[in-house]
């Protein structure tokens, strides 16, 4: 049975899993799913949403660096992307309009408590990064349970923003990077920066990482590879990367699509082999 036509924009894209993830779990429901990896400039990004859906296209996963303008055209917004101001799913409404959807931060949440089993309630939370990521999974970590939200950011300017859009100050607050070796250690600390995409090194200081910490990568695979060497060197607890929460994500938008929830944990356990 034809399940149509599904896709995932970035710049690049190449590297992207979530075709891999889709058909795996389209093979669950015996669906036949046309899922295709589409590289687009920002400057094209919506005119190639737009040709995608007009062409037949019925849903859309976005990544980086299209969130934030995945958002901005569409038509209708559900809660967490309108949070977030980034979407990280498209989808063709009946009447031809265009929702966006941010599963980011659920995903991140039920891969941590469900896969990992870790409760974040009552944690005290240090988020790395104020971008579109970070703002993905801000709330989310609020709604878990998560006592304090603490945001640094190398631009203090952004950090400040994404405080002020979650507007609870005894709860979500900024401080300095230059500061983060006198802020005390943190349970929970998830790194939402670019650095280990693009090759670089965070340096941070061992004092952050409490006794039970579980560090975070939002990232997976070799880009989160120095930051979680950096958290079993400083003592912490767990360290996991971000494919779960990948998997997960693509679940919710899988059920959104076609109705039906995946059982994540088998592909999450084949893509975890070359990482393993």
């Amino acid at each position: 049975m034809s399940a149509g036509q599904f896709a995932v924009f970035g710049h690049p894209i190449g590297h992207s899993l979530s075709p891999q993830i889709h058909r795996a779990f389209a093979r669950q429901f015996g669906l036949e799913l046309e899922y295709r990896g589409i590289d687009a400039a920002p400057v094209d990004f919506e005119e190639a949403v737009r040709d995608f859906f007009a062409d037949g296209g019925r849903g859309a996963n976005v990544t980086l660096p299209h969130k934030a303008a995945a958002f901005a055209m569409a038509d209708e917004r559900s809660v967490a992307a309108a949070r977030a101001r980034s979407a990280n799913v498209l989808t063709l409404l009946p009447d031809g309009r265009i929702a966006a959807h941010n599963t980011d931060g659920a995903g991140m949440v039920r891969d941590i408590a469900e896969r990992h089993s870790v409760d974040l309630r009552g944690h005290t939370a240090l988020l790395l990064g104020a971008g579109g990521a970070a703002h993905g999974v801000a709330w989310a970590m609020l709604d878990a349970g998560v006592e304090t939200l603490t945001i640094v950011n190398r631009s203090p300017e952004a950090a400040d923003a994404l405080a002020d859009a979650i507007g609870d100050p005894a709860r979500a607050h900024t401080r300095y990077w230059e500061d983060l070796a006198e802020l005390g250690a943190f349970d929970l600390i998830v790194n939402a920066t670019s650095a280990g995409v693009l090759g670089k090194s965070l340096e941070l200081p061992f004092a952050i990482v409490g006794n039970r910490a579980l560090c975070y990568d939002l990232s997976y695979g070799k880009a989160a590879t120095d930051f979680l060497a950096w958290a079993r060197t400083a003592g912490a607890r767990y360290a996991f990367d971000g494919l779960g929460m990948l998997v997960e994500t693509a679940a919710d938008a899988f059920e959104l699509w076609h109705g039906r929830r995946p059982e994540t944990d088998p592909v999450y356990a084949e893509l975890r082999k070359p990482y393993a």
